[in-house]
């Protein structure tokens, strides 16, 4: 069962067609959007601000979102958060990126269509214009993002898509087999190369 706590009185919304892992923590003002998905230990504290997944976002394993009283943190439509990303008092414009252990801070705002790079610090009150490249830390605009770059990023965010489905409809918890079987099935999936591959590939 997910962990949801109210607190002063406010409780977390979850849409039905979300999937939230069971060790995610949802606290106080947090309200996930339809066809969301929230990994494992993901933590969104509304205990301050109010923290908002809009519809078919996806917040990763390990990540944290919180906020300053009076402001929202926001992950706009298709949104996609990476595995250990920190979101605080920030906005994440329609279907961008924020890669894996990336830090977006008060204010600053990621514009619609644009990839924040893994490790990357984005400073409090930085605007990043749509469908542009930031990295490093301070993070900086380095490029904009080509088409088939902003298609590679949305063709990961359909699969977290079709994951919380597939999470709702077969994940359960069990105990774990003492051996692997002799015919051992792999999980069959149409997998997204990581970004410098896709490059290659499509070159």
């Amino acid at each position: 069962m997910v962990k949801v706590y109210e607190i002063n009185g406010v409780t977390p919304v979850v849409h039905p067609s979300a999937y939230v892992h069971p060790s995610a923590v949802l606290i106080g003002d947090v309200i996930v959007g339809p066809r969301c998905y929230i990994g494992p230990l993901a933590a969104l504290r509304g205990d301050f601000g109010r923290l908002i997944m809009e519809e078919g976002s996806n917040l990763q394993d390990t990540c944290v979102m919180h906020g300053f009283p009076g402001c929202d943190t926001v992950v706009e439509v298709d949104g996609h958060i990476g595995h250990g990303a920190v979101l605080h008092g920030c906005r994440i414009g329609r279907n961008a990126l924020v890669g894996m252990n990336a830090v977006v801070m008060d204010n600053a705002v990621v514009g619609a269509d644009s990839i924040v790079a893994a490790m990357s610090f984005v400073k409090a009150g930085m605007v990043i214009p749509p469908r542009s490249m930031a990295v490093g830390s301070p993070a900086r605009v380095l490029r904009a993002l080509s088409d088939d770059e902003i298609k590679w990023k949305s063709a990961g965010t359909g699969q977290y898509q079709e994951l919380a489905i597939r999470s709702m409809q077969t994940m359960r918890l069990v105990e774990a087999l003492s051996e692997v079987e002799s015919d051992r099935k792999r999980i069959d999936w149409d997998s997204a190369l990581p970004l410098h591959l896709h490059k290659n590939a499509s070159a």
